[in-house]
């Protein structure tokens, strides 16, 4: 049982760490910014100043915001659907799928027609990847089944973007696309790609209310429906919310892994099993997962994203293995 004042203030300290990490992140970079010219960029009383923050990390610090709520809400679900804390979208093949359909469109030459076209060509990919993790452990969700499901279908979803690179006559321009979504950042983001990002906003909202049938669910499918929980049109929605906002983000931010295997884990081992209070502090915690790595890398000297988050994750996806062993 945890102690009721750290379920109570896990929250107002969640955002409280979220507002810091957003001040050093504007802060951050080759120039520099301290409280005083910070707040003057923002005023755009310095020219300067407002320059670099509203061109430059304004739109950055939004995209890294909204894809990390995204990550760290999808692996909520995908770990409450499945009933097993090391579910989470990279490891179960859903972000390569998102990857995949978002290479494939740029390949093709689509993502030059609209911007539209390559969320939904990730979403397309996501939703494959999904469906392809359900058929593969209809029989059981265990641990086994679901992380060889993921190597599987993330081997095959790497072998898609091999042939588009290795078969497609790319464009230098649409190789950088390709690499930047197979390692995942968050260079050159502009006020478009933070507007693509924010179709989050009405998934989030839309997830928030289900933090008390996902408890019941945590219970087994059984004992939901006699509570009165319509467990298909549930996980129906469940899915489609996690897998669509996976796609937003890996669309966005290119492959970036661990963010939904991490921040729900931890945060159930602070604040307990409660959906509810954890709904929240997902997408608050994935922000802020997702600014700190951002920081790690820029301080490491330009470190992609997705390789700062399998840097921490990996180890530590490695500690839960051993744990369950």
């Amino acid at each position: 049982m945890k102690p009721t004042w750290v379920v109570r203030a896990a929250l107002p300290l969640a955002l409280l760490l979220l507002a810091l990490l957003v001040v050093l992140s504007l802060g951050a970079g080759d120039l520099p910014l301290g409280p005083a010219r910070l707040w003057a960029g923002l005023c755009q009383r310095d020219e300067l100043a407002a320059t670099i923050l509203w061109q430059v990390r304004l739109p950055r610090l939004c995209v890294a915001m909204l894809i990390g709520a995204a990550l760290g809400a999808s692996g909520l679900v995908m770990q409450a659907y499945f009933r097993n804390g090391l579910a989470s979208p990279g490891l179960l093949g859903v972000s390569s799928g998102g990857a995949a359909g978002a290479v494939v469109a740029i390949g093709l030459g689509w993502s030059t027609v609209s911007l539209c076209v390559l969320p939904a060509a990730a979403i397309v990919g996501a939703f494959f990847a999904t469906a392809a993790v359900l058929v593969l452990a209809r029989r059981g969700a265990s641990t086994e089944r679901l992380l060889l499901a993921g190597v599987a279908l993330n081997a095959m979803l790497g072998a898609v973007t091999s042939y588009v690179l290795s078969n497609f006559t790319l464009t230098y321009e649409r190789n950088a696309q390709i690499v930047f979504w197979l390692l995942g950042g968050l260079e050159d983001r502009t006020w478009e790609h933070a507007l693509m990002a924010a179709a989050v906003i009405p998934c989030a909202a839309l997830l928030w209310p289900l933090g008390r049938p996902m408890d019941l669910l945590s219970l087994g499918a059984d004992e939901a429906q006699s509570l009165g929980v319509d467990v298909r049109a549930l996980r129906r929605r469940l899915l489609a919310l996690s897998t669509v906002m996976t796609a937003l983000a890996t669309a966005v931010g290119g492959t970036v892994g661990f963010v939904g295997l991490v921040v729900p884990h931890v945060l159930r081992l602070l604040v307990g099993p409660e959906h509810r209070r954890l709904v929240p502090l997902s997408l608050v915690g994935g922000a802020g997962f997702v600014l700190a790595c951002d920081l790690l890398g820029r301080a490491a000297g330009g470190l992609r994203l997705g390789i700062v988050t399998a840097l921490v994750g990996g180890p530590y996806f490695l500690w839960l293995l051993r744990r369950q062993a």
